[in-house]
């Protein structure tokens, strides 16, 4: 069991016109085996809050804790902070020139799991995790998202996270720009690693169509720069309905 527990979490951006605080107090708790929901109006600061747990150096920390079973996660470099269990799956993936999808992986899994993965079995975990995201086997040999088409960053997403087996995921707009088979097979494959690791995860979406996928136990309207209403999936189906502007300046 792994508990993410985010305490007051401030953080700020560096801009022309000097720091802008973007959150302003967050608390939240994700739980092995949880699926927390995060929705909310374009620029209400969730994406900030998903890149300022994975430590991007854009974002200041000024205020609170995240901890991570009992450690400090804003004390840790980036690369601690995946050993230690955190993965990130971006809104928009990174391209790695002349790096392959298949050293990138074999790489990351080593340096998670301590020792280089035996070669043949390996190749199986690859194959596998690939045939169930219906990836082209050619697409290990390909250099990561480099050229990839908005489906093929996502899906790649996705195979890291059956293959690197982390504690918590957070997923931030992982169905934007899917169509409706590879929204289909992108969350069939959270669902998969979820249940094969009792994965907490975070999610974070404008839309709710990616729920009736990924069911959320946990659902957190954000706004502001911080969390102004939580529930259950029937709060998801309320936003669906009435939108967001009885939150905007909350």
């Amino acid at each position: 069991m792994s508990t993410l527990e985010i305490r007051g979490l401030e953080v700020s951006v560096i801009t022309d016109k000097g720091a802008i605080e973007i959150l302003k107090g967050v608390d939240l708790t994700i739980r092995s085996g949880e699926t927390h929901a995060i929705m909310g109006p374009n620029g209400s600061g969730k994406s900030t809050l998903a890149y300022s747990i994975a430590g991007h150096p854009k974002y200041t920390v000024t205020g609170g804790s995240v901890i991570l079973d009992g450690a400090d996660v804003l004390a840790m470099k980036v690369d601690e902070r995946a050993k230690a269990g955190l993965f990130l799956a971006m809104q928009y993936p990174v391209e790695v020139p002349g790096v392959s999808v298949s050293n990138f992986l074999r790489t990351a899994a080593t340096a998670l799991r301590g020792e280089a993965p035996k070669l043949r079995t390996w190749v199986g975990e690859v194959k596998a995790a690939m045939n169930a995201l219906n990836m082209d086997p050619g697409f290990s040999e390909r250099n990561v998202n480099e050229g990839f088409s908005g489906g093929e960053k996502k899906r790649h997403e996705i195979m890291q996270l059956e293959l690197l087996r982390p504690k918590i995921a957070i997923l931030d707009e992982t169905d934007s720009g899917l169509d409706v088979d590879a929204l289909r097979i992108v969350s069939e494959g959270v669902n998969r690693a979820k249940a094969a690791n009792d994965l907490g995860v975070l999610l974070i979406t404008h839309y709710t169509r990616i729920l009736r996928y990924i069911k959320p136990d946990f659902v957190h309207v954000f706004a502001n720069g911080h969390i102004v209403e939580e529930g259950g999936p029937e709060l998801a189906d309320k936003l669906e309905e009435k939108g967001y502007a009885e939150y905007v300046g909350s």
